[in-house]
């Protein structure tokens, strides 16, 4: 039986690093994120944060918020992605132990991120129409119960779309998904990180959007939708926790929009 040297031991081990990087990755987006809802006043983790902004905003302003919500995407995404990137560092590791051409997970997650960034430039711009519009107040919370209850309907039936749930199946597919869309070499190993962080964004921006329901940096609702994303994906009936979620939300949104009209 042969020895090992230690850069063939760490490369054994490359599935514990991977998942310690993406845990250091999440851990460092959480941090900040918990330090700007501290930073913009008054945190409380059970109903939101204070947020002096009743002003029009300004360049700096958007720059602010997408910065914000992309670090936001880092928090709650990349915990929800970690099957996928593990199985991809497993894929290489084994392909350069058969002296086949490998390239970093770094790549494919700087792909899957890209992503999650655009979505965070729309996101701002979204919340900036909602100022502009007095739909968001200082705490980043709808003051239209007419808007909550219609995000909450539209929200719940979406969860029953058939777009919905191809994204979520190829979401909750990791091996699938890459032995159907593997591409070699670092362009093609960034790409497969676009189209999965496209998949998960089709699956889940609905869902992102409640926040300017629920408040933007509520921290509880942060936590809890970054929860509720990885139960879809992981466990085995997530499609169904996803149909009832919605049917959840369709409720919600209805009592809500019966109390504007009585």
């Amino acid at each position: 039986m042969r020895s090992f040297t230690p850069l063939e031991m760490v490369l054994r081990r490359d599935r514990l690093i991977v998942l310690a990087g993406l845990m250091g990755v999440a851990a460092l987006a959480w941090t900040y994120t918990v330090y700007l809802a501290h930073d913009m006043g008054n945190m409380d983790l059970g109903t939101g944060m204070a947020m002096p902004m009743r002003q029009a905003w300004h360049l700096m302003d958007f720059v602010s918020m997408f910065l914000m919500w992309t670090v936001m995407m880092v928090a709650m995404m990349v915990p929800t992605a970690a099957p996928m990137i593990l199985i991809f560092a497993n894929v290489n590791r084994r392909r350069q132990e058969q002296e086949q051409p490998y390239v970093p997970t770094a790549v494919f997650l700087s792909g899957y991120l890209l992503v999650w960034t655009c979505f965070s430039i729309i996101a701002a711009l979204a919340q900036w129409g909602l100022h502009e519009a007095a739909l968001l107040s200082p705490m980043m919370v709808s003051t239209s119960p007419m808007f909550g209850g219609i995000s909450l309907l539209a929200a719940g039936i979406f969860q029953w779309t058939p777009l919905k749930h191809a994204c979520l199946r190829h979401c909750r597919s990791p091996l699938s998904f890459l032995m159907t869309d593997w591409h070699e070499g670092y362009r093609g190993a960034f790409n497969m990180g676009l189209k999965h962080g496209s998949y998960c964004t089709g699956c889940c921006w609905f869902l992102m959007a409640l926040l300017f329901v629920a408040g933007v940096m509520n921290l509880l609702w942060v936590a809890t939708i970054t929860a509720f994303v990885l139960v879809e994906k992981a466990v085995s009936r997530g499609d169904l926790v996803s149909r009832i979620a919605g049917v959840a939300l369709c409720i919600a949104g209805l009592v809500m929009l019966v109390q504007v009209w009585s």
